[in-house]
């Protein structure tokens, strides 16, 4: 149990399923107050909630879809409001949208992954960073990717681009508000079993699983003690701009 968790007002994007999910719910039971947002996955949001709450927990949901100029900054202030301030941001909301090849994507496309998987992370942090800093500080916890690291597997050109682009950005922010007691990381996954792979065929899992060198997939579990460690200042006070990669050893394969 991470005492120093307790009370600490936590806002988790793309909460309902996967990472997100196991996330909050590792946060709240170690004590932290949960703003819990999603867009489409409703029923799930709701069951994380209830788990939570169940648990004697606090659980806030909010709704609303990040590809949407202005959405951010609503949810994250819908989130500070419902919660009585913030002092941590995990923006783990994002996705691969669609494995196509590099020649042929669209412009609509390619849109459609940044505003996702950038441009929210940039104006989520916009939003947060007053509320951190009226708390006297805080933490950032931004979700990268393996494929931030090697460009991403076949049809992923744009997301893994995308994903240096949130490792970078996180570099540039632990930097710029390092003073102000707001320290800003990331965690970055390898292949995990979640719903993010629920369209990958079986044999590219195969595939994945072959270069992995504990021999196996990741689950939403394994990322929970990254996610805790990050939040918690008593863990890693000292800690600021640097990217965790939770893969099983693959980075290094």
């Amino acid at each position: 149990m991470l005492d120093d968790l307790a009370g600490k007002r936590i806002l988790v994007t793309g909460g309902s399923t996967g990472i997100g999910a196991a996330a909050a719910k590792a946060l709240a039971a170690n004590g932290a107050m949960i703003a819990l947002h999603y867009n489409a996955s409703e029923e799930q949001a709701k069951a994380i909630a209830r788990a939570i709450r169940d648990a004697g927990g606090t659980c806030h949901l909010v709704r609303g879809d990040l590809i949407r100029r202005g959405e951010p900054r609503r949810i994250v202030e819908e989130a500070a409001q419902a919660l009585g301030g913030l002092d941590v941001l995990v923006n783990n909301a994002g996705s691969l949208v669609q494995r196509v090849p590099f020649e042929e994507l669209s412009d609509a496309l390619i849109d459609q992954i940044i505003d996702l998987n950038v441009r929210s992370v940039i104006a989520a942090c916009q939003a947060a960073l007053p509320y951190l800093e009226q708390a006297g500080g805080g933490s950032i916890i931004n979700v990268g990717s393996i494929a931030g690291m090697g460009g991403g597997g076949p049809g992923a050109s744009v997301y893994g681009a995308a994903k240096a682009f949130v490792h970078n950005l996180t570099r540039h922010l632990a930097g710029l508000y390092a003073a102000k007691n707001i320290r800003v990381n990331a965690v970055a996954p390898g292949v995990i079993d979640t719903p993010f792979h629920a369209a990958t065929p079986p044999e590219r899992k195969e595939a994945m699983r072959a270069t992995i060198p504990m021999g196996r997939l990741g689950t939403a579990e394994d990322l929970v003690g990254a996610f805790l460690f990050l939040a918690s200042d008593r863990m890693s006070g000292y800690v600021t701009g640097q990217i965790i990669h939770v893969n099983g050893g693959q980075l290094m394969a």
